[in-house]
This record gives structure tokens, sequence and C-alpha cells, in this order.
């Protein structure tokens, strides 16, 4: 695995939470205090989670989690203010898998498999 798989993760989670907050405070002053307009926020947010879904994906793959867990990471985009913690548990759980394969030389797309030599 490499390290711009985690960044691209890493990246897509912060924004995505960012504009999830962003959101919800739309959405607290549209039915909250009858004002605003949630149209363009909501719209963002959805093609940013969309991105974020396929970063996780691809991350989660390649990182060869269980289903549960990749729902876990999934849905951490969903809640408010989650995908800031999940983000830096994933960060401390992956880091060590990306500096194994720098270290063994593994190459792009191998992952953490290594094959012995004859």
């Amino acid at each position: 695995m490499k390290q711009n798989v985690l960044t691209r993760y890493r990246v897509m989670s912060y924004i995505t939470a960012v504009w999830l907050l962003v959101f919800t405070g739309f959405i607290v002053a549209k039915y909250g205090f009858d004002t605003g307009d949630t149209t363009a926020v909501s719209q963002i947010h959805g093609v940013l989670f969309i991105v974020y879904v396929i970063f996780a994906f691809d991350l989660g793959s390649k990182a060869r989690w269980p289903f549960g867990k990749l729902l876990w990471v999934l849905a951490a985009g969903c809640i408010p203010g989650a995908a800031f913690f999940v983000e830096k548990g994933i960060t401390r759980e992956i880091t060590p898998l990306i500096e194994r394969d720098e270290e063994d030389g593994a190459p792009a797309g191998e992952g953490s498999k290594t094959v012995p030599q004859p």
C-alpha cells in the first residue's frame, strides 16, 4: 500500500466532515429558525461524500478490511463529527502497514504480499 492512498482518504475525510457540519448548521437554521436554503450545501456535501466513499473503499480494499469495518468507516461520513475521530484511528492502523510495505520494497499494487526468493 502506498502513502497516497491514505492521504487521499484523510483529506476527503476532513473535507467531508467539515461540509457535513456546515450542512448540519444549515439544516438547524432552516428548520429551527425558518431561515436559509440547504440546496447548494446539500449538493456539495453529496458530491464530496461520493468521493469520500470511493477513497474509503479503495483504502479498505487495499487494507483488506472486513465488510463491517468498511461500513463503519463509511457511516462515519454520515455522522457529524465522527469522521474526525475515525480518521485518527484508521491512520494509526494503516501507517504501520505502509511503513512495512516501504521497508519490504513491495511493488505498486502488491500490498503487503511478499514472495519468497528461490
